[in-house]
């Protein structure tokens, strides 16, 4: 065992030094770029929903689902278009580009408070990181191969969840004192990936000579080939279910926590055994609500590798499978109890479902496509994730208002008891004022309206739909595919 060890680790060894250099540059930015990108959007639903007199927007819950929904799911759509663009002007004149969106788009963003203003300003940031997405993917393709691939999109992979988890930890440090200076510090971060452009080299590849015209005009011919393969079609409208619920965890959990969830206990324990995370990441006696959320990150990083050698000898659409209902269970469960501890339980079960799905989808794309449109094929691997987002946009909004949103039950609430409060009150005053009329503490009202209303039975909506996703990828796999041609990938 220790010889094996040692030659598994002169191997790894060796791999490491044939890495160039641009690839740990663009590792470096991608870091870089997840940070920013997580450090704003954890906390973006409740900045959007909360109260204008707590620092957010007053959204209302629909609105949010439209933000959040089109601008992320437009966001994921769009890498069919730039990535062509790339091709045509360079990786690196493209990056600069996403480079100058991003950061202008950050600093410019909470200086809008209408819907009109703020949906424009992230359809804007979504640009941005619509260009960055397909450069960064294909300089790490390009400077690795056969031998290197394994191991160099597992550091890529690494650093998205690295970036993921830091990022709102950051940001939540600075969220008390004003929701500007979240956005302010994901511009900063994002500008420092300009003075790492200086040390990136464009990697080699073969740029289109075709003009712009003619490129968009194969890409849409491209998107006409892939619509042809219906299996394909129905493989992504399936996946996209799976990335209807994922998505809760950023449009509706944050926002469902801070509005239902009394995180006094864990705030207690932190500020007798952690009094630094209870100090900078609590508010008021409670937790914030993205740390808790972010819980999900954290699982990732330490646990990614071990699901995914436990799974990877699984045949791959029965791993998807595996993780759709592991996932819908764990996001099922995090909204269905007031219990802090609970929910922090259940984010891990949902992290081990989406460990254990969300890699093998973008394998089995790449192992289903045709030899000669495999390049092609992984283009659209996005499709899902944009359909998932307009989806989670609906549930989060429309759904979440009608049936758990906590200012919509105080108004009906009031309504039903005869009290004529002013809707010109922020939420948070109308919440307040009718917390006095009913002669309760706001704690109490809000535990007055979860039993009278039920606002945890969106959970009944989620997993719904994470189980039809399953139920229809084992009938896909039955009924389109075969057994033998879901052979074991490794």
């Amino acid at each position: 065992m220790p010889a094996q060890h040692r030659f598994t680790m002169s191997k790894i060894t060796k791999v490491f030094k044939r890495f160039p250099k641009t690839f740990w540059v663009a590792n470096t930015i991608e870091l870089f770029e997840r940070w920013a990108w997580y450090g704003f959007f954890m906390l973006f639903a409740n900045y959007l929903t909360l109260s204008s007199d707590l620092g957010g927007l007053g959204f209302s819950q629909a609105e949010k689902g439209w933000i959040m929904g089109i601008g992320t799911g437009i966001l994921y759509f769009l890498p069919v278009i730039t990535g062509a663009i790339a091709d045509r002007y360079g990786y690196k004149k493209v990056l600069i580009l996403a480079f100058l969106i991003y950061t202008s788009a950050f600093i410019l963003l909470p200086m809008f408070d209408t819907f009109t203003a703020v949906f424009i300003m992230y359809l804007y940031l979504a640009l941005g990181a619509a260009l960055f997405k397909p450069v960064i993917s294909a300089t790490i393709a390009k400077t690795t191969d056969a031998e290197t691939s394994s191991i160099g999109f597992g550091i890529f992979y690494m650093m998205v969840n690295m970036g993921a988890f830091i990022g709102p930890m950051v940001t939540l440090l600075f969220k008390n004192e004003s929701y500007d200076l979240v956005f302010q510090i994901s511009a900063g971060i994002i500008a420092l990936n300009f003075i790492l452009l200086f040390f990136y080299e464009e990697p080699e590849h073969e740029k289109s000579t075709l003009s712009f015209s003619k490129a968009m005009s194969q890409v849409f011919k491209n998107i006409g080939l892939v619509i042809k393969d219906y299996k394909f079609i129905i493989f992504l409208l399936i996946v996209g279910g799976f990335w209807t619920m994922y998505n809760q965890l950023f449009f509706t959990l944050p926002v469902f926590i801070s509005q239902w969830v009394d995180t006094s206990g864990m705030y207690l324990f932190f500020s007798e055994h952690f009094p630094f995370l209870a100090a900078n990441y609590g508010r008021d006696g409670q937790m914030e609500a993205e740390f808790i959320t972010n819980f999900d990150a954290l699982y990732i990083i330490i646990f990614q590798v071990i699901i995914s050698s436990f799974v990877m000898r699984w045949r791959a659409l029965n791993t998807m499978i595996t993780g759709f209902i592991i996932s819908s269970i764990g996001m099922a469960l995090s909204l269905m109890t007031q219990n802090v501890v609970f929910i922090v339980v259940a984010i891990f079960v949902f992290a081990i479902g989406e460990m254990t799905a969300s890699p093998k989808i973008t394998e089995y794309i790449g192992r289903i496509a045709p030899k000669d449109k495999k390049a092609l094929y992984m283009g659209y691997s996005f499709i899902p994730v944009f359909l998932g987002n307009i989806f989670a946009g609906i549930i989060s909004g429309n759904v979440y208002q009608s049936l758990s949103d906590k200012h919509t039950l105080a108004i009906r609430e009031a309504h039903k008891l005869g009290f004529d409060i002013p809707e010109t009150l922020t939420k948070n005053q109308y919440f307040n004022r009718l917390a006095e009329n009913m002669e309760v503490s706001p704690r109490q009202l809000t535990d007055h309206l979860w039993n009278t209303y039920h606002p945890g039975n969106i959970w009944m909506v989620l997993i719904t739909i994470g189980f039809v996703a399953a139920l229809a990828l084992w009938f896909y796999n039955k009924f389109l595919i075969g057994k033998t041609e879901d052979v074991n990938v490794s």
